[in-house]
């Protein structure tokens, strides 16, 4: 570890009272390494309300970099009331990493050109702005995971906006992969019937099968989204309406999503025809 000169750390650390800062990284790492030159991070640090009731502010996270001059440091803290634990981010900049997890409303936005696999979480709703925003950062992401319990608070003004056409359009232009699964409703709706949402014809799309069929009115509201395949888990007997409201898509089973890249279209498609045979 004395001759080490280059260094790329990634971490998920449950930490007691203390997140993980430049003070951190200062007196357990850097100290020991006197030849370091090149050191890139990404480490999220994880502090349950129990063990802790007074936390710091981004700044004071922020400043504990000032001795770091030859990389630029982004921080951003969480606070998850609903689920009692809050969480510190801390990465070098430019980001290295092909993925970017757990992104919220106060992701500090910037262009990640190795990013392919994002996921957002949040307890705040994600607004129309914010999914442009991403679309900004993460321009060549393969795989979007949206985790999301709370409804838009804007909703309705996007959809008068949406019919006045003067929104701006959101394109996931190289997306292959959308997880709705763990989502409200609104963002089934938002990626389904948004007109000013762009995404390819070669979406693999996961679902919530109850989410799916009141988003849709129990298959009867038009739609003019093309899919390459559509990942839920319906009632044997509902497969057919799936069918004919997606006529040209791959009906899969939701177990079947994490292994896109091993199973054919075709495959997954036959499952859910003798299941109904």
């Amino acid at each position: 570890m004395l001759n080490l000169e280059e260094l790329d750390l990634n971490l998920i650390v449950k930490s007691y009272r203390k997140f993980i800062d430049g003070d951190t990284l200062k007196k357990d790492i850097i100290t020991y390494i006197p030849r370091l030159y090149k050191f890139t991070f990404n480490i999220c640090s994880i502090i349950d309300h129990r063990d802790q009731i007074n936390f710091p502010l981004n700044e004071y996270i922020q400043n504990t970099f000032k001795y770091i001059s030859n990389n630029q440091i982004i921080t951003s803290i969480d606070y998850f009331q609903e689920k009692g634990y809050s969480r510190c981010h801390i990465y070098s900049y430019p980001y290295r990493w092909k993925f970017y997890n757990y992104i919220t409303n106060n992701f500090r936005d910037g262009l990640f050109t190795n990013v392919t696999r994002v996921s957002l979480y949040d307890e705040r709703p994600f607004e129309y702005k914010f999914f442009l925003r991403i679309q900004i950062s993460f321009q060549y992401m393969k795989k979007l995971t949206i985790k999301n319990r709370k409804a838009q608070k804007y909703k309705q003004f996007i959809k008068s906006n949406n019919n006045n056409q003067i929104l701006p359009i959101i394109e996931y232009s190289n997306l292959t992969q959308l997880d709705l699964s763990n989502t409200h409703d609104d963002y089934l709706e938002l990626f389904l019937f948004n007109t000013n949402i762009s995404l390819p014809n070669n979406l693999h799309l996961c679902v919530n099968y109850q989410s799916l069929k009141r988003v849709t009115y129990y298959f009867t509201r038009y739609h003019c989204v093309k899919l390459a395949a559509l990942y839920c888990d319906p009632v044997n007997q509902m497969v057919e309406y799936i069918k004919n409201y997606f006529p040209y898509t791959c009906i899969c089973s939701t177990v079947d999503f994490r292994f896109i890249r091993k199973k054919s279209s075709h495959t997954c498609f036959n499952r859910y025809i003798s299941a109904t045979t």
